[in-house]
């Protein structure tokens, strides 16, 4: 098994020969601006992590790793342009860069890219399953982002609404993407589901994780300013469990607070926060976490290949989730 390093470099090597030169540059030089902004390449390294499980020859699978990359930062492109959002990973977006209607027309045409990268693969018998998963994949997607708008405008999101939303709009990917690199590297079909299932709740922990620090994080390990989604009014787990546990007064309180957009920012965290702690919100985002990771580790378990290939995996994961391996 390679490591996550090599992994990294092997896929750092394939993008930047594979960099869009064509003509028009308007259509293609945002997409190499987008894909130059950089990142871990999670996705793509997890694809190539399931195919190497199965096959020491990972270089098969570069197409399909550059696919997944491609396609989530066509979803990032258009997400900015949806949001307004004027930074991506510190940078001008796409849209403030150059304008909206480049924005849309860079990102559909990433999106068409994707397919044409899955095609290139030299297996093509596997091609059709690939494609299958894929699409699904790239729908649940498009439905996650849907419904995290639809959220926007609703006062009665419920918990299990909430992990759909986050299983559609992060968690699949990662679960296409390490189920296609098992294909590729001659997974049974078993395996594949295993290692799809393991992606899926893998990335429901994640997101949750996410949702926890970004309340009670510590500002220099998670890279922004803490409390972003309480100044944003985001209807994350934490606010929503609340409204779920809360007494009549706490979630008057707690809603009037997620309406206030003029209130000093610190203090608008500190008395969501103390909402939070009194009902023990951040508990009951850590078991249901925890809950996940349990699920997503028994179906890596069940994959049938050997204990010791699957340790890059679960440190991979452990290090995401920000604990010692």
């Amino acid at each position: 098994m390679q490591n996550v390093v090599e992994l990294q470099s092997l896929f750092k090597k394939y993008l930047d020969e594979n960099q869009f030169h064509q003509k028009p540059a308007g259509l293609y030089e945002p997409i190499n601006y987008i894909l130059s902004l950089g990142g871990k390449r999670i996705r793509p390294v997890l694809l190539l992590m399931g195919c190497n499980l199965f096959n020491d020859n990972v270089a098969q699978a570069l197409p399909a790793s550059y696919a997944i990359e491609i396609f989530h930062n066509f979803s990032l492109l258009h997400d900015d342009i949806m949001d307004e959002a004027p930074l991506r990973r510190g940078k001008p977006t796409v849209h403030v860069k150059y304008n909206q209607n480049t924005g849309i027309l860079s990102g559909d045409v990433m999106l068409v890219y994707a397919y044409k990268f899955f095609l290139q693969l030299e297996n093509k018998v596997k091609i059709p399953a690939i494609i299958k998963t894929f699409s699904q994949v790239a729908i649940e997607v498009c439905e996650g982002q849907q419904h995290d708008m639809d959220f926007e405008t609703r006062n009665n999101v419920s918990i299990d609404e909430y992990v759909k939303m986050i299983e559609q709009k992060t968690a699949v990917l990662i679960a296409g993407g390490l189920k296609i690199g098992g294909i590729i590297g001659g997974s049974s079909e078993e395996d594949a589901n295993h290692l799809y299932e393991f992606g899926r709740n893998i990335g429901i922990a994640f997101q949750l994780q996410d949702d926890i620090l970004d309340t009670y994080g510590d500002p220099e390990k998670f890279g922004k300013k803490v409390g972003g989604d309480i100044i944003q009014n985001k209807k994350t787990f934490l606010v929503i469990k609340a409204l779920e546990l809360g007494t009549k007064d706490q979630c008057a309180r707690l809603s009037g607070l997620m309406n206030i957009d003029s209130m000093d920012e610190n203090a608008k965290i500190e008395a969501v926060k103390s909402i939070f702690n009194e009902l023990q919100i951040r508990e009951a985002a850590e078991q249901l976490m925890e809950s996940y990771l349990a699920v997503a580790f028994e179906h890596l378990k069940a994959v049938n290949v050997a204990d010791e290939k699957k340790k890059i995996l679960i440190n991979l994961s452990y290090q995401l989730m920000g604990r010692e391996v």
